[in-house]
C-alpha cells in the first residue's frame, strides 16, 4: 500500500472540474479531527457529463480496484462508471472512495445543499458540513466510524462556542 497523496488526488479532481464532495476522514480533518486518514472519500454527481469528466482526470493516475487481483479486467470508463455506483481504487497517488451514494446522506444532489464551500489548492471544492459529516458516521455503524463519533460531537460544540 502506497502512502496517499491527498494533494495531488484532490487536484486531479478540482483542476478536472469534477462535481463531488468530501466526506469521511479528509472532510473530519479540514473540520479539525486528528485523526489519521489513508484515503480520499467522494460523493461524486452522477450526471453523464461528469462522469466523463471524473474518468477524463482519473485515468492518467492508473485506478484499478483496491484489493482486486492483479490482472482482474478492470478499466475505468464512463460505462463502467455508470453500470456502477461506488468504487474503491487504488491509483498512483493513493486509495480513493468514488461513492455515488453514501449511507446515511444519499447521492450528490441529496448531499450538496447542506455542505460548505472551501477553498483548496486556489479552487472551490464542496465539503459535507460537520453535522452533516456526524450524522453519515453515525449512519455508517462501523467501529472506526463510531470511535470517530466522540471527537467530532467535540469539535461541533466548540463550532458552537459552548
Amino acid at each position: 500500500m502506497r502512502p496517499t497523496d491527498f494533494e495531488t488526488l484532490l487536484r486531479v479532481l478540482l483542476d478536472g472540474e469534477v462535481e463531488f464532495i468530501l466526506v469521511g476522514g479528509v472532510a473530519a480533518n479540514l473540520h479539525g479531527s486528528a485523526r489519521a486518514t489513508f484515503d480520499v472519500d467522494v460523493v461524486y454527481r452522477r450526471t453523464a457529463g461528469n462522469i466523463a469528466r471524473l474518468v477524463a482526470a482519473l485515468l492518467p493516475l492508473e485506478p484499478y480496484l483496491r484489493g482486486a487481483p492483479p490482472g482482474l479486467p478492470f478499466r475505468l470508463d464512463a460505462e463502467t462508471v455508470r453500470a456502477g455506483l461506488n468504487f474503491t481504487l487504488e491509483t498512483t497517488a493513493g486509495d480513493l472512495d468514488l461513492l455515488g451514494e453514501v449511507v446515511g446522506g444519499g447521492t450528490y444532489e441529496e448531499l450538496v445543499e447542506g455542505t460548505i464551500a472551501l477553498d483548496l489548492f486556489g479552487r472551490t471544492c464542496r465539503c459535507v458540513s460537520l453535522r452533516q459529516l456526524l450524522a453519515l458516521k453515525r449512519a455508517a455503524g462501523r467501529p472506526k466510524d463510531r470511535d470517530a463519533i466522540a471527537e467530532l460531537e467535540v469539535l461541533l460544540e466548540e463550532q458552537r462556542g459552548v
